[in-house]
């Protein structure tokens, strides 16, 4: 057996000109399949199955600090216990909140992706069935612990050159960070913000602190100026990105503005549920046997929230997982996109969107 000639790399023939190090095609091709192929093979280059990778656990995080940055608006800053750096997020991401009563609620991140030691959320009190907006405002004074998945982002901001940002209300969430981004890397960009009233419009201090952001930042209160129409919203949107987030009916007037705009491209992100789109009644039945009619305008998710308000659910999209349930009989319209078809086989189903046939019934394992 010859010995390893000094200088070339282990596994790999010397260069076509005789020097004492690898060929350079061949070291591209090594790397290539130590590095790509593994990621989507899951093989290792012996071709070994790697084990599934562990989902992260909930990170354990305390509400260090809380303010009201506008009427029936609280915001919240978590970090660790111990100090610790929390893992890195991008403008338009959210966590999973895990509330002490056993809820989980979804809120977009508001705070500086730069600062790695602390997420702050900001949450409207709504008052809604579900209490998640509720639990918040009056259960987690500083000091408590709650528990938090993520980050994961479903809003991703592009930063394209010249950009838009339209906020309804609470939607100016998502949007904030996406603002804090652009001026940073010195984009061309508009952010208007409507509500209520001012008081209503958290963090509007911090919006014309922005860098550059004299002239670029406007605030329209109902009260004021009415509720603006979408293609005054669009009115600056020619050429430019457009990025909104707030109540369906702001979302569906920008949307049927859109085309006349000019625009290049609309990115939404909607904090309420979709309406039901080609519905049609049915029933579902409970494991008691009671059962339950679905109008055709209703998801099933809400049929159970009135019946139950501890209902699970979060996303109220089909994203995020929450609110899936095991169907024991009955075929199932998918409408989440998200779950694969072994799932399916299995039976499960996201009752926030998914629903049954017309006059069919189907029976949830609750």
């Amino acid at each position: 057996m010859h010995g390893q000639r000094a200088g070339a790399e282990p596994g790999l023939p010397p260069d076509l000109y005789g020097r004492d190090r690898g060929d350079r095609l061949m070291r591209f091709l090594a790397a290539f399949s130590d590095r790509y192929l593994p990621l989507v093979t899951g093989t290792d280059r012996l071709a070994r199955r790697r084990p599934p990778a562990r989902r992260p656990a909930a990170l354990a995080l305390v509400v260090s600090a809380r303010e009201c940055p506008a009427e029936d608006v609280v915001a919240l800053r978590l970090t660790a216990p111990d100090g610790a750096p929390l893992p890195r997020w991008q403008p338009g991401a959210h966590i999973d909140l895990l509330l002490p009563s056993g809820r989980t609620r979804q809120y977009s991140l508001c705070g500086d992706p730069g600062d790695r030691y602390a997420y702050r959320i900001a949450v409207r009190r709504t008052g809604g069935p579900g209490g998640g907006s509720d639990e918040v405002h009056d259960a987690l004074p500083a000091g408590t612990r709650v528990g938090v998945k993520g980050p994961r982002n479903a809003f991703p901001f592009a930063a394209e050159p010249a950009v838009l940002f339209l906020a309804g209300g609470i939607g100016i969430t998502p949007v904030l960070p996406m603002a804090r981004e652009a001026a940073r890397r010195g984009l061309d960009w508009r952010l208007v913000h409507t509500g209520r009233s001012r008081a209503s419009m958290p963090f509007a201090g911090e919006l014309r602190g922005l860098p550059g952001a004299d002239g670029r930042v406007e605030l329209l209160p109902d009260d004021e100026h009415g509720t603006p129409a979408g293609t005054a919203l669009l009115r600056r949107a020619a050429g430019r990105a457009v990025y909104c987030c707030g109540p369906g009916p702001m979302l569906d007037a920008v949307r049927a503005a859109f085309d006349g705009s000019g625009a290049k491209a609309l990115h939404a992100e909607r904090f309420t549920a979709a309406p039901v789109r080609d519905g049609r009644a049915f029933e579902v039945a409970l494991r008691g046997g009671e059962v339950l009619p679905v109008p055709a305008d209703t998801s099933v998710l809400d049929v159970l929230l009135a019946r139950d308000p501890a209902t699970p659910y979060s996303c109220r999209q089909g994203f995020c997982g929450v609110c899936t349930v095991r169907v024991a009989a009955g075929p199932v319209e998918h409408r989440d996109g998200r779950l694969t078809e072994r799932e399916k086989a299995e039976g499960r189903m996201r009752v926030c969107v998914s629903r049954a046939a017309e006059g069919s019934r189907i029976e949830l394992d609750l």
